[in-house]
């Protein structure tokens, strides 16, 4: 152990004293020239530039910040970091309010809105602090056991009554106005951390040229140098900092990101952090974002994130003005705050020492210093007991008094004597833990170092090595000197030459402790999980009762399941586990830890993907002209796609898709059928692939033919269904549904690298590759043969129905195909997406002379309920190729997904509804789908129904509404007259079943 120089300074009066009382006369890396005003609980409080949220109510002598979640206990400031469990509040007010702000991590700005949590009515005066009475019955596992008698009250009290107390903060009512961005990054050494450790790491790399990401979780670089008194090289730590920050944003290859947390380690080198972007303001600038979600790409990762400090567990450890003593040493040496008038410091470990060497070096009043060791040294005794301090050695402190915060601690001498010592701030030095959640998110579990009493980077993540606290190296030279090691190894990792320079020489220190996980009795609840309200007595439950594997015991008592993952808990947790179980802490085990390291907003994860942006909205390639022309745009799918093109003199939609079927009947009209998905499918095995994956046989199509496809999911259902084109021998595009396309790209993709591996086959979605225009009508040919390059005949000889052809299109390569939608004489032509805009006005100039007209999806949807084609309203995700009448049509001597699954029994009995047409019996009757079908003497009821009407349009050809849908043993009952009961709409028509094929049953003017 060190000499440390424990002398009180001489404490003038602050100039801000009566603004700030507890704001040291000087010292501190806050800028005292410039004040901010903010408000806590609508309390208008002062603070300086350079503060936290905590460090400015701590300087106002704002003690009690909040309530616990479960016990409803008076809560303060434990620590300085984003380790912290108690100091949680509501941040702003209206729309950008935000719950659960970690008060140690707000960033003070001018204006600030706080207001704590978790209380009513007020934070001094909380009703529910009642629960503290009730603590026996709220122990660990209280859910398990309580509440369930009698029955009938869980739903009409209990289960509201738990839900109006649940939660800590009230999110905001109104949308958040703000945006949040995403941004992507590629560096040759990612580097974990700004502290001593991290800043030599950056420095080592990226003075050999190395592309380095520095990321850093605080506003302000530097780690711990900026909260403790030290040396490096003879200048103060917190210079040093900045001079290797200065030198770093000099290097042109480096980049710090500062206010970032890293929260996640992923697969492949791949990290997930969080830049809050504009937290530290009021509101953000125009055009900038709140927050901006990172994901970075690293070949090699330095963690160095630095260590925990540990609470002691003992009785009223929780009580506002009980801290950690490294966050004292933050407040006092980086804000210039005094924690209390009459401090005192409960310690194992000579980190506590240090502690009071700073009180009482920036003129605080040191009450008390109780090491829990037998041996001090005398020399520490002396000095502290000439400062005016009671000196315990091989004591504990047992309990605290106070009502909303400290005022005294019950302490236990090496003779078991007890005595009260008066103080308003207690400090808690009981070791360290590195912070081993990052390298534990790849489900990693961390090692047990006896030599510092905590768990360490096991074998850490591809590319990671962690350097300084968070490899268990505590001393400033080990982190330094271990720093630059780490980031000279991963630049030379990389392919660059560097080397790590000699670390600059540190001033003396002594990191030795042995800890005391809790005290033998505690006096009142000792707490382990401050913010889950776990207490010792809740880990002995669940000794007793049998949950006493790591996992039971967090899952049972709630122990580290909090926002802050246990960062302060978990440790003590275990030790007492190991201590009632006679066992090693080693042996009793940890969890490991999952992503986020701290809680990211969720908007943050969204981004720019909310509200009408939720997802990009894709434009056909012929949105420009449609646009130009006036056409209504529906959303389908992910796309905006043209529903019906109004003119001049058309009182409603009905008239102008009425227009637009007669004409695509009578001439031709041209649809952008660009939306439906495209696969392209290659490959050696690729038919081999198409024949199990597809339902009906594919093993006879020959080059330059096209053939519907069905796919079923495994369950025997119809997955989707569409057309698949051979290009070439082993070259396949298939199309699917323009809802269902994703779905259909990931469950090929499924197939090929779980199911088959072995065949030689590659998918590759190319929807936005290829725009795409089906051309329908008697006049299609003809407009066509003006548009197609000479040399490729079009003829019914040469081109057959579902005949498909490379062909060029103004020397520009293109795809044809024969096959149609509408029941009309059809092609589709795929030309390159850039192109599209082109090719659709060429298409629309060469059809003039034969009154070509574009028609939307509502035309679209018309003519293919002519045609009795069934879509996303049949294929729901319920129905069977039997179903809609596809049955037929699928193999019999081939294996293919789903073959099995769809001969269940219920799938093929013969009272299943299957796809038939309705005509009404008034043709003036207006049809609506989703009504129900009933007998015609039925009293409506679920017994009665007999199917539903899934697709209804007014046909121009007929002249009258006609539908299709699924009714029991449809086929059988064409003539027969039932009702399409409709009780949203209050409609009820009489209409007849019929085929579902309305128009060109003998499908003679598609192969014309």
């Amino acid at each position: 152990m060190t000499t440390l120089a424990l002398q009180r300074a001489e404490a003038p009066a602050s100039a801000n004293a009566g603004d700030q009382p507890f704001r040291t006369a000087a010292g501190g890396l806050i800028d005292r020239n410039r004040p901010r005003d903010f408000t806590f609980d609508g309390r208008r409080l002062t603070g300086c530039h350079g503060d936290t949220l905590a460090s400015a109510l701590l300087a106002n002598g704002v003690r009690l910040v909040g309530r616990s979640f479960k016990y409803h206990r008076p809560r303060g400031i434990l620590s300085a970091g984003s380790e912290e469990p108690n100091a949680l509040v509501e941040l702003r007010s209206g729309a950008r309010r935000e719950p659960n702000t970690r008060a140690t991590m707000a960033e003070l700005y001018e204006g600030l809105e706080a207001t704590s949590q978790n209380r009513w009515p007020s934070l001094a005066v909380d009703a529910l602090s009642v629960n503290a009475l009730l603590s026996p019955v709220f122990a660990a596992g209280f859910y398990y056991k309580t509440f369930m008698w009698p029955a009938g009250f869980w739903e009409k009290l209990y289960e509201p009554m738990i839900r109006r107390a649940a939660g800590l903060g009230r999110a905001a009512d109104a949308p958040d106005p703000d945006t949040y961005d995403h941004a992507h990054a590629h560096c040759d050494v990612l580097v974990i951390g700004g502290g001593p450790a991290g800043l030599s790491a950056a420095l080592a790399a990226g003075r050999s040229g190395a592309r380095v990401v520095l990321v850093d979780e605080d506003f302000a670089t530097g780690g711990r140098l900026l909260a403790e008194r030290r040396e490096i090289g003879g200048t103060s730590g917190s210079e040093w900092a900045a001079r290797a920050v200065a030198e770093l944003e000099s290097l042109p290859e480096v980049r710090i990101l500062s206010r970032t947390t890293l929260f996640g380690v992923y697969d492949h080198g791949a990290y997930g952090a969080v830049e809050r972007v504009s937290d530290h303001l009021a509101v953000p600038p125009p055009h900038a974002p709140r927050q901006r979600l990172w994901r970075i790409v690293a070949r090699r990762a330095v963690l160095a994130a630095g260590a925990i400090e540990r609470p002691h567990v003992f009785g009223g450890n929780d009580r506002p003005g009980v801290m950690l003593a490294g966050a004292v040493r933050t407040y006092l040496n980086r804000y210039g705050v005094m924690p209390g008038r009459r401090l005192a410091v409960f310690t194992s470990s000579d980190d506590g020492w240090r502690t009071a060497a700073d009180i009482l070096a920036t003129g605080g009043g040191l009450a008390a210093v109780i090491d829990t060791r037998t041996t001090v040294p005398p020399h520490l005794r002396r000095m502290a007991e000439a400062a005016g301090a009671r000196v315990v050695a091989g004591g504990y402190v047992a309990g605290t008094k106070g009502h909303l915060g400290l005022s005294a601690i019950q302490v236990v001498d090496g003779d078991n004597s007890t005595e009260t010592i008066a103080c308003d701030g207690l400090a808690m030095a009981n070791g360290w833990n590195p912070v081993v959640h990052l390298d534990s998110h790849l489900s990693r579990r961390p090692v047990w170092d006896a030599a510092i009493h905590a768990f360490v980077p096991g074998t850490l993540p591809s590319g990671m090595q962690a350097a300084g606290a968070a490899a268990g190296r505590f001393t400033l030279a080990e982190c330094l000197e271990t720093g630059a090691r780490a980031g000279a190894e991963a630049a030379a990792d990389c392919g660059f030459t560097a080397s790590a320079e000699a670390a600059p020489p540190t001033d003396p220190e002594s990191v030795d402790h042995t800890p005391l996980w809790r005290v033998p009795k505690p006096k009142g609840k000792a707490f382990v999980d401050f913010q889950n309200d776990v207490a010792a007595s809740d880990v002995e439950l669940a000794h007793r009762e049998g949950f006493r594997a790591v996992e039971l015991l967090k899952r049972y008592t709630t122990l580290g399941m909090a926002t802050d993952q246990g960062k302060t808990s978990n440790l003590a947790g275990l030790s007492i586990m190991a201590e009632l179980t006679g066992k090693d802490i080693p042996s009793v085990g940890t969890t490991v830890f999952r992503p986020p390291f701290t809680p990211v907003a969720i908007g943050a994860f969204a981004g720019h993907h909310r509200g009408k942006e939720f997802r990009a909205t894709r434009h056909v390639p012929s949105h420009a002209w449609a646009e130009e022309n006036g056409a209504v745009f529906v959303e389908t799918g992910l796309w905006l796609r043209p529903a019906y093109f109004p003119r001049a003199g058309e009182t409603d939609w009905l008239d102008t898709v009425v227009r637009e079927v007669e004409t695509v009947r009578a001439r031709v009209g041209i649809c952008d059928v660009t939306t439906l998905g495209k696969i392209d499918i290659q490959g050696r095995d690729a038919l081999a692939f198409i024949e199990r994956v597809c339902a009906n046989p594919f093993a006879t199509l020959p080059v330059g033919k096209a053939r519907y496809a069905v796919l079923l999911r495994e369950d025997g259902f119809i997955l989707d269904d569409g057309t698949i084109a051979r290009m070439g021998e082993t070259h396949y595009v298939m199309t699917a549904s323009t809802a269902n396309a994703a779905r259909v790209m990931q469950h090929l993709e499924f197939c090929r690298q779980w199911l088959w591996p072995e065949l030689d086959v590659q998918l590759a979605s190319v929807s936005e590759q290829w725009a795409q225009y089906a051309v329908a009508g008697p006049r299609a040919r003809d407009t066509l043969r003006r548009i197609v390059d000479p040399g490729f005949d079009l003829s019914n000889e040469a081109f057959p129905f579902l005949a498909c052809a490379d062909v060029t299109v103004g020397g520009i390569p293109a795809r044809l195909f024969r096959i149609s939608f509408s029941g009309e004489l059809a092609y589709e032509l795929a030309v390159p997406a850039a192109y599209g805009d082109a090719a659709w006005r060429a298409i629309m100039q060469a059809g003039l002379p034969y009154g070509i007209t574009a028609y939307g999806s509502e035309a679209l949807s018309v003519m293919r309920i002519e045609k009795g084609h069934a879509a996303g309203a049949e294929i729901n995700g319920q129905t069977t190729a039997r179903d809609l009448g596809l049955g037929g049509m699928l193999a019999k001597k081939k294996d293919y997904i789903g073959r099995l699954m769809k001969e269940r029994p219920a799938l093929v009995d013969p009272d299943r509804p299957i796809l038939v047409g309705f005509r009404p019996v008034d043709p003036s009757a207006r049809l609506r789908a989703g009504a129900h079908f009933l007998s015609l003497d039925a009293a409506p009821s679920l017994e009665a129904d007999e199917g539903v009407m899934t697709s209804v349009a007014y046909s121009p050809s007929l002249k009258s509404w006609i539908g299709i849908g699924l009714i029991w043993r449809g086929p059988e009952r064409h003539g027969e007259r039932v009702r399409a009961y409709d009780p949203v709409r209050g409609a009820e028509i009489e209409v007849e079943i019929c085929s579902p094929v309305f128009v060109d049953p003998k499908e003679e003017k598609l192969r014309v």
